[in-house]
C-alpha cells in the first residue's frame, strides 16, 4: 500500500539576486502576486494536497518568513476593533498551528540537491513532497501537488510535475527521458540536468514540484556535485529509475508561471490580477490603454 504524503520541503534559502535591490531586505518568497505572498501560494497548494507538515530549509537574512507564519495578535485586535472580518478571515489563512512549521538552515548554497539533504532528519523514512515557491501554478481544478499525490497512489515511487517546454529553453530545465506513457502520468528511463537542446532526450522538462521517495535522501548522501558545481536533486532521483517503483513525471493540469525570473513575475501579477473578479475590469481598461498607446508610439 502506498504511504500517505503528509510532509512537504520548501527550499526557500536563495538570496534572491534576480530581484536585487528589492531583495536587498526581503526574502523573495514574501513578494507579492496581487496581496499574498509566493509562499502563501505554495503553502496554500500543500495544504490542498494533505500536506500537515511543513519543513522551510532556509538561510540568515529570512526571518520576515518566520513572522509572515506567525499570530499577530495586535494587527488581529485592531481588525477586530474596527469589525474589519473579511480581513480578519483573509489573516486566518496566514496561520499555521504550533508545531506544524519546522525551520533548518542551509549554511552554504550547494544546490537543490543539497537544500533537500538538509531536512532529512525531519523527513524520515517516509515519502515527501518538494515545492518550489518560485514555481506558481495556477488551476481552475485541484492544486498541481493534489493531482499529483492522487496520481502517486497509483504508482509510488517518485513523481515529478512535467510540462513541454520550447526547444530553445530546455537548457534551463531537468528533463525527462521517457520509456512510456499511460494518459498524464509517463514512466521515466533517463533523466538529465540542464542538457543542451540538442543533447535533449525530449521535450518534457522537470518544474518544481516533486513526491520523492526517502530512498533519494540516502541517495543525496552520496552524491558529489553535479551541473553548475552544485548537488543536483535530479541526479538524486535519476538513481531511482530502474528500481521497484521507479521514476514518474505527471503532466499537470494548470498553468505554470516562472517567478524566478523577472518576465515570469510581472505575466504572473498580470494573470492572477485578471483572475480576481473585484481587479479584473481596471485592469483590463489599463492593458488596453497601455496597448493602445504602444501601438500609437510604433
Amino acid at each position: 500500500m502506498t504511504r500517505k504524503v503528509s510532509k512537504a520541503v520548501f527550499p526557500v534559502a536563495g538570496l534572491g539576486t534576480r530581484f536585487l535591490p528589492a531583495t536587498k531586505s526581503i526574502p523573495k518568497e514574501i513578494m507579492t502576486l496581487v496581496d499574498r505572498p509566493l509562499i502563501q501560494y505554495a503553502i496554500d497548494e500543500a495544504r490542498d494536497a494533505g500536506i500537515e507538515e511543513f519543513i522551510f530549509v532556509t538561510s540568515r537574512g529570512k526571518s520576515a518568513l518566520e513572522d509572515y507564519f506567525d499570530a499577530a495578535p495586535h494587527l488581529e485586535e485592531t481588525l477586530r476593533a474596527k469589525n474589519k472580518t473579511a480581513l480578519l478571515e483573509e489573516l486566518k489563512k496566514t496561520d499555521m498551528p504550533s508545531g506544524a512549521i519546522a525551520y533548518v538552515r542551509q549554511r552554504e548554497a550547494l544546490g537543490l540537491g543539497h537544500a533537500v539533504w538538509c531536512a532529512r532528519r525531519l523527513i524520515g523514512d517516509e515519502p515527501f513532497a518538494v515545492l518550489l515557491p518560485d514555481d506558481v501554478i495556477a488551476s481552475d481544478e485541484r492544486s498541481c501537488l493534489a493531482q499529483m499525490v492522487d496520481a502517486y497512489q497509483e504508482t509510488g515511487g517518485c513523481m515529478v510535475a512535467a510540462m513541454q517546454v520550447p526547444h530553445d529553453k530546455i537548457s534551463s530545465y531537468g528533463v525527462l527521458d521517457v520509456e512510456k506513457e499511460h494518459g498524464p502520468i509517463v514512466t521515466a528511463k533517463g533523466m538529465v540536468e540542464k542538457p543542451k537542446a540538442e543533447d535533449a532526450p525530449s521535450d518534457l522538462a522537470v518544474i518544481g514540484r516533486y513526491i520523492l521517495s526517502p530512498n533519494v535522501l540516502d541517495n543525496l548522501n552520496n552524491l558529489k556535485a553535479g551541473a553548475g558545481g552544485e548537488i543536483q536533486l535530479t541526479d538524486a532521483i535519476a538513481h531511482e529509475i530502474g528500481g521497484p517503483e521507479g521514476v514518474h513525471g505527471y503532466r499537470f493540469r494548470g498553468q505554470r508561471f516562472d517567478c524566478g525570473s523577472k518576465a515570469g513575475y510581472l505575466q504572473a501579477s498580470v494573470a492572477f490580477g485578471l483572475a480576481r473578479e473585484e481587479l479584473s475590469e481596471e485592469l483590463e481598461h489599463f492593458m488596453r490603454d497601455i496597448l493602445s498607446m504602444s501601438t500609437a508610439a510604433s
